[in-house]
């Protein structure tokens, strides 16, 4: 397998796991929510090792270095090797974390469908009724 040159941004933004489809990718794309070293990015933007890329998905905003180039999507373990989070990003991410952590009214005023633990919790209260 060569070294790869080029990679599109909805692949690599795939193949290192930020998000579950490479359309979810591409979507995140259209949306605004990737920029690759200050701009808004594309899906076909091209990726090179050293960009430093903003990433918004469901878990959070993250701030990456691309370090390796890749395609192919593989294991969660390996595919944390694609990148370096800035210790900034971090930082922020597990402040945002502890956050939401101290309001436990966020996970009560959530739309939608309940969670697989949101449902244990009801199927547990119901059992016990």
């Amino acid at each position: 397998m060569g070294k790869m040159t080029r990679v599109r941004m909805d692949k690599w933004l795939w193949a290192a796991r930020f998000f579950k489809t490479r359309t979810l990718a591409a979507r995140a794309c259209e949306l605004g929510r990737i920029e690759s070293n200050g701009q808004q990015a594309k899906p076909s933007r091209e990726v090179r090792a050293g960009d430093l890329l903003q990433v918004k998905n469901d878990s959070g905003e993250f701030q990456v270095e691309v370090l390796v180039l890749s395609e192919m999507r593989r294991p969660a373990a390996v595919a944390q090797t694609l990148y370096r989070e800035t210790e900034a990003s971090q930082e922020l991410r597990l402040k945002l974390a502890e956050d939401r952590k101290a309001m436990p009214h966020f996970e009560a005023s959530r739309e939608g469908k309940p969670s697989k633990r949101d449902r244990r919790e009801i199927a547990r209260i119901r059992g016990r009724a």
